[in-house]
């Protein structure tokens, strides 16, 4: 375990924002979870992963705990299927990454996606038709009251549209170790290439069989042209959830505007895409000081060099409000914002 006083936070999240860390602990060892324990019982911290989901407002008084716990390896091997046990401090297209190495579906239409595995059941991550919930079979956590670390199944983590019961009833009360996931085997793979563009993109390369690598190829090519490189631009990804909205909230929607795209969730609800609320509002690629919404993808806040975070979520919440103006519609962000609170 590593204890850091006074840290400058930029490299510790996708923004690029250079707040302060006033202390940053990395945990790299299991075994260091009981020294770590008193000191979070006496200062409530913030658990960090890769940075890639969240927005520092402000200069931290909290500690922030990195968890940098590192391992992979298949725990179970049937005929169809595997279980692989994975540390909550692996990158998480890494991960996919070995899973495809090993012919193991399940994660393909999860590729690109940026951040560490422990923060995966947080927000019950998800993209092109897949959500982490799918694959997810055990979440190890270590409870910073009890000093123990207790295992949840799949349904008991309360996994949602990018949420969880980590992230609402049990915040703040559990460190993730380690997930465990269900991956198939080859002969025994599910390929899912329904949602988006990933048909398009497969039938224009000819490819009418596709593999899992394939897919993960496609999701990949995809990701890069829609959403900004951090590393290039400070982003966190997508900002705001798509909204839900129910069946009879669409009708009246449609009446004003009947070309608004939507896909069907259940019998009752529709999910509406944010990007296109957000831009039908006049904000795509539109630059407000030293942050502003991506050219290209205005579900995506971005910062040009300059911004500070207090100047981002000011701008997500002039979002906010001129969507909900407009069509009546509350977004909700994804990204977790980090106060100095």
């Amino acid at each position: 375990m590593i204890i850091q006083n006074n840290v400058p936070g930029k490299a510790y999240n996708t923004f690029g924002l250079n707040s302060q860390l006033s202390k940053l602990i990395v945990l790299d060892d299991r075994k260091d979870l009981a020294y770590l324990r008193p000191y979070l019982q006496e200062h409530p911290s913030w658990i960090l992963g890769g940075g890639s989901n969240i927005l520092i407002e402000d200069n931290l008084n909290k500690p922030v705990v990195r968890v940098n716990l590192k391992g992979i390896q298949v725990i179970k091997d049937n005929e169809d299927h595997v279980l692989v046990s994975v540390m909550a401090g692996e990158n998480w297209h890494e991960l996919v990454l070995w899973s495809l190495g090993q012919d193991y579906g399940g994660l393909e239409n999860l590729s690109l996606i940026p951040g560490r595995c422990g923060a995966a059941p947080m927000q019950n991550i998800g993209a092109y038709g897949i959500e982490l919930k799918d694959v997810l079979h055990t979440v190890h956590a270590y409870h910073i009251e009890q000093g123990l670390e207790l295992s949840f199944h799949n349904q008991e983590c309360g996994l949602g549209y990018r949420t969880s019961n980590f992230k609402t009833k049990w915040k703040g009360q559990y460190l993730i170790t380690e997930i465990v996931l269900r991956l198939t085997k080859i002969g025994h793979h599910v390929i899912n290439t329904s949602y988006g563009a990933i048909e398009k993109e497969l039938a224009h390369k000819g490819i009418t069989e596709p593999t899992i690598k394939d897919v993960s190829n496609v999701v990949c090519e995809i990701r890069k042209r829609k959403l900004p490189d951090p590393e290039i631009i400070g982003n966190a990804g997508s900002f705001f959830k798509n909204p839900i909205i129910e069946r009879k909230q669409l009708v009246a929607l449609q009446e004003k505007n009947k070309e608004v795209p939507f896909y069907e969730v259940d019998s009752d609800n529709i999910k509406i895409p944010a990007a296109w609320l957000i831009d039908q509002c006049g904000w795509k690629g539109k630059v407000v000081g030293g942050t502003g919404t991506h050219k290209n993808q205005p579900l995506v806040l971005v910062n040009h060099g300059t911004a500070t975070g207090s100047e981002i979520y000011a701008l997500s919440e002039e979002i906010k409000v001129s969507v909900a103006s407009r069509f009546g519609i509350e977004l909700e962000r994804e990204v977790n914002v980090w106060s100095k609170q």
